[in-house]
This record gives C-alpha cells, structure tokens and sequence, in this order.
C-alpha cells in the first residue's frame, strides 16, 4: 500500500481477498480522548533531572493527594543553636515547672491561674457547714439535761460533730486544691493547659502558637466586669477545636499578650517574655 495516497484514493480496493472480495486503505483513526466531569487529582510527569525526578529537597506528592507537599527529612538532623540567655530562661523554667513538658529552648512566658472569686462557694459552703454542725451541737449540749431517757448523751454528740465537721474540712480542702490545679501557661512555643476535673481525673492540653486561628475573651456579667475576671477561648485550625479556660484575672491583657505571641511566632518573629 502507498502512503502517499490522497482521501479519494481511499474509495478505490488496493487489493482482493482468496475469495475476491475488494479491500481497501484507510488512514489510521485517532482515540478520542477520555472526557470526565470532574478534573483528575494525579499531576502531570515532571520534568526529568539527572538521577531524580523530584526536587531533592522538596517534592510534589504524585497521586491523589492535591497540594500536598512532603519535606525529605536529613538522615542526621543537626542541632539549632540555642543561646546562653534562652537555655538560661529554659533552665529556669524548668525548675520553676517541672511537671511541664518543655522541649529544648522552650520556657515559659506566663503563667495564668484562677482568679481567686472563683473559691468564695467552696470555701464558703465549708464555713457555713462548720458553724451549722457547731451551733446545733452547742444548742443540743444545753438541753441534753432536760431530754428524755435514751438520747445520746451530749459526749456522744460533740464527737459525731468532731467527725461530720473534719469530714465536711477534707472535703472542702479537696475543692479547693482541685480549683487551683488548673492553670493556663503561654511558652515561646505553645499554649498548655492543665485542666483538673476532680481528685483523680486530669487532662493536659498542648497547642502550637502556630496552629491557633483565634484568641479572645468573654466577660457575661456584671460580677465579672467588676471582678474583672473572665474567660480566654483559644480556637484551633483545621479541626476547629475550641479550648476555653475559665475565671481568668485580668483577661484582656491576658490575651493582649497571647495574641502578640501569636503573631511573631507566625511571622517569624522572636517570642519572648517582654509580649505586650
């Protein structure tokens, strides 16, 4: 067959069959191309280096992973210097807070605790329980003279009301440790919360500056205002996961500095303990 035939020589048989049926030359048919409705995810080849196909420091993720960008980590990372004033101020806040999981270089900017209004109703119930065993116990004393047979004897009263009043102490001791056990500490790094529920259940919560989306306060009522305590919300990137820490002193500042720390670590900035 000719090559150099033109469309209307394709009419005309080039040749016969055993049987003497006519045969014919056709141009070779192109596939059509594959039309989707939705755009593939996997990228194009790149171009081609000696030895690799990807960027040795950074390359693209070739698969159904869209803009998905994945950092070649060094066999032996080395060590980031750490100046004498930061390992200094780590050292520090190491022994200040050793129960914090700091990591090298990391110290701590602030510490926030609870605002003491927050221990007026713990202690103040044990109080009023206190002077309510006492005083029923004084009146029962005085009239146990004149009670019929077969009541407790006043000795007997006075130390059922030695055990109900430590009780109702250890009780009110423990409510008010579990109130001071949460705390809120701003690092040069992170956000760590201790979060204490009860006697035996606690829960630590670590944030990174750089994963915080949001940093404001709330104030709901007048005692608040007046009191001027509050509460700090921190909300998170991707998961919108919300941490709130309550009966916070001085909140607007408090998150005026939290905020400050935010952008430099963000912007690549220093975060040190002069945030304001």
């Amino acid at each position: 067959m000719n090559n150099d035939q033109t469309p209307n020589e394709y009419t005309q048989p080039v040749a016969y069959d055993a049987d003497g049926r006519p045969l014919y030359a056709h141009p070779p048919v192109q596939p059509a191309p594959l039309k989707t409705d939705q755009p593939s995810h996997v990228s194009e080849a790149p171009a081609i280096q000696p030895g690799n196909n990807f960027d040795p420091r950074t390359r693209v993720q070739y698969g159904n992973e869209p803009g998905v960008r994945h950092i070649t980590r060094p066999m032996e990372p080395s060590r980031l210097p750490v100046s004498d004033d930061l390992q200094q101020k780590h050292e520090e806040s190491r022994r200040k807070y050793p129960h914090l999981n700091l990591s090298e270089g990391e110290y701590v900017i602030l510490a926030v605790r609870r605002h003491p209004i927050g221990l007026v109703f713990p202690i103040g119930s044990t109080i009023l329980a206190l002077i309510l065993i006492f005083g029923l116990t004084a009146v029962y004393s005085n009239t146990v003279a004149v009670s019929p047979a077969g009541t407790p004897s006043g000795g007997d009263v006075i130390l059922i009301a030695i055990l109900l009043a430590l009780l109702v102490t250890i009780f009110g001791y423990f409510a008010t440790w579990i109130y001071l056990q949460n705390k809120f500490f701003l690092t040069n790094e992170s956000v760590i919360q201790e979060v204490q529920h009860s006697l035996f259940a606690k829960r630590e919560q670590t944030v990174s500056l750089g994963s915080i989306e949001d940093a404001s306060f709330a104030q709901t009522s007048f005692i608040q205002t007046l009191f001027n305590y509050g509460t700090i919300r921190l909300s998170t990137e991707g998961d919108e996961t919300t941490y709130r820490f309550q009966y916070v002193s001085h909140p607007k500042e408090q998150v005026a500095k939290l905020n400050n720390a935010i952008e430099a670590f963000k912007n690549g900035r220093p975060v040190d303990d002069d945030m304001n």
